[in-house]
């Protein structure tokens, strides 16, 4: 009975390749997006950045993803969103909850990025 052994680095790349194939599929996938009630945006000015939130039909109405959200702006001139921000849960627990709704303006120095967070995130009104 002959054992074959992989030397320790072959065993490794293969576990890497693999872990990274797993994450990039669970993030391509259109799954990913549908699974969150609320998905997250930072519009990035030269002054300041705030964070705002859509839920699906919003996000459907807007583009589906950073880019169609900037051309609804562009095209708009104005979009109404929730702001979000990091609050305290009533036990203890940091989450991401909607603070006011806002109007935000089109300028050519904005930018807007998924934003990603590890914190619960609450569904508007």
């Amino acid at each position: 009975m002959t054992i074959h052994t992989l030397p320790r680095r072959s065993l490794f790349r293969i576990g890497a390749v693999a872990g990274i194939l797993a994450i990039a599929g669970s993030f391509a996938s259109p799954v990913f997006a549908q699974d969150k009630p609320v998905q997250l945006f930072k519009i990035v000015s030269v002054k300041d950045d705030i964070t705002i939130g859509l839920n699906a039909d919003e996000l459907k109405a807007h583009g589906g993803d950073a880019g169609g959200i900037a051309r609804m702006l562009k095209y708009k001139g104005t979009l109404s969103v929730w702001q979000y921000a990091t609050r305290k849960a009533a036990n203890g627990d940091l989450e991401q909850a909607p603070l006011r709704k806002i109007g935000v303006l089109a300028h050519d120095s904005l930018r807007v990025e998924p934003y990603s967070s590890p914190l619960k995130v609450l569904p508007h009104e």
